[in-house]
């Protein structure tokens, strides 16, 4: 470790170790990178997505609340139809004549649990296959959810309620001659890659099933957006943070940590989400122009021959904007990405002149290419050196 890394890790402590920290300060320190020794990363991510009070004397108390209110979230989210009332002292039988699975009133909470298994489902793909080049989602947590795992419970896993959907429903194939094929209950869940990895043993889980379950009371929480393809890659980046922390006791609430983070992120970055606001001032529409627009201002020679080509902003940018360049670098890059993007004030507005910058970086491989190869370069952007990205997108920002 050279001296200068080691000054630049005590800048960052002396930062955190103030009573109220100042936020501006810190800001600057973290737009060129953030440690990750000490778990510095970790509680500087905290502060920048406004989920710790910039108060350090209020930290213990705002916690503690923050998990216990997360703790609530799974006790009334992620429980079967009929034990919440049967725990209250109504019996079983009671329950089921009252409300049952094929009870057609919305209200049900029959009706309701099926919904969920949709969203469930799809969130459970994706989930499974975050990150497939690193083993760390498919490993155990060191800090499973009692709340869920205690057999005194009655909660039942969101992995094993993929499994029964799955097992339950026969998988109808047509052929294209035509030709109609049910498979075999069994055979249905080859649709989700659980049997790829080593099934964990009862009372263990893996780190993606902490992510599932994070979008999963997310979706519930916010029924407007529900849970959209491509917000797993948002939160992994941070629960992967949250859950390497040097200190165990970050560790064991990285769970509720990520989810109040992620929950911030999404409220300044929901509106990309939100098909209906695709063409409306806030929509990704305009901030994919706005990328273009920047480009003509900076590179007007590049900005045209991507004209051209009709190589329109769409074709690749709706991915960089709306996942925060979560799957155009290896995670540790994003990672350091995020480290810049977090500490501007506007930060999603800093993701346009970032965008910007890496079409700059490549214009000589761009202006050299036809319309075939730019859009694989595009779409499959080549890992180049993230700062001078970063740096270029700093220089091209006002003030």
């Amino acid at each position: 470790m050279s001296s200068s890394y080691r000054n630049r890790i005590q800048e960052f402590k002396a930062a955190l170790s103030e009573q109220k920290i100042h936020l501006q300060s810190l800001r600057q320190l973290c737009f060129s990178g953030i440690p990750c020794e000490s778990g510095i990363r970790s509680l500087c991510w905290k502060i920048l997505l406004n989920y710790l009070p910039l108060d350090q004397t209020l930290w213990e108390s705002f916690l503690k609340k923050q998990r216990d209110v997360y703790a609530q979230f799974l006790r009334e989210m992620i429980i079967q139809p009929g034990i919440a009332k049967a725990n209250l002292g109504v019996s079983r039988e009671d329950v089921t004549l009252e409300d049952h699975p094929l009870n057609p009133n919305p209200d049900s909470q029959w009706n309701t649990y099926f919904k969920d298994n949709e969203v469930l489902l799809q969130i459970d793909k994706d989930v499974r296959r975050l990150y497939p080049d690193m083993a760390f989602f498919q490993r155990p947590t060191d800090f499973p959810c009692q709340l869920i795992l205690d057999p005194q419970n009655e909660y039942e896993t969101l992995r094993r309620r993929v499994e029964q959907t799955t097992l339950k429903a026969q998988t109808v194939n047509r052929n294209r001659s035509g030709v109609t094929n049910v498979s075999s209950p069994g055979k249905a869940l080859n649709l989700y890659p659980s049997n790829e990895y080593e099934v964990l043993p009862n009372g263990c889980e893996a780190h993606w099933e902490v992510v599932e379950r994070i979008l999963f009371i997310y979706a519930k929480l916010n029924p407007g957006i529900a849970y959209v393809q491509g917000m797993n890659e948002i939160v992994g980046p941070i629960y992967y943070t949250f859950a390497t922390d040097p200190d165990s006791q970050w560790i064991e609430h990285a769970e509720a940590d990520t989810f109040f983070c992620f929950t911030s992120l999404m409220s300044e970055n929901r509106d990309n989400f939100i098909k209906s606001l695709d063409d409306s001032q806030c929509g990704i529409t305009f901030k994919m122009e706005s990328v273009f627009s920047k480009l003509k201002e900076k590179d007007t020679e590049l900005y045209m021959k991507l004209q051209e080509q009709n190589i329109k902003p769409q074709y690749f940018t709706f991915r960089w904007l709306t996942l925060l360049l979560s799957q155009e670098f290896l995670l540790p890059d994003v990672i350091r990405i995020w480290d810049s993007l977090f500490s501007e004030q506007d930060r999603f507005e800093f993701l346009i002149p970032v965008c910007c910058a890496m079409l700059i970086l490549i214009r000589d491989q761009l202006l050299s290419g036809d319309f075939t190869v730019n859009m694989r370069l595009l779409q499959d952007y080549p890992i180049s050196d993230n700062h001078k990205a970063l740096q270029l997108a700093h220089e091209m920002t006002p003030g």
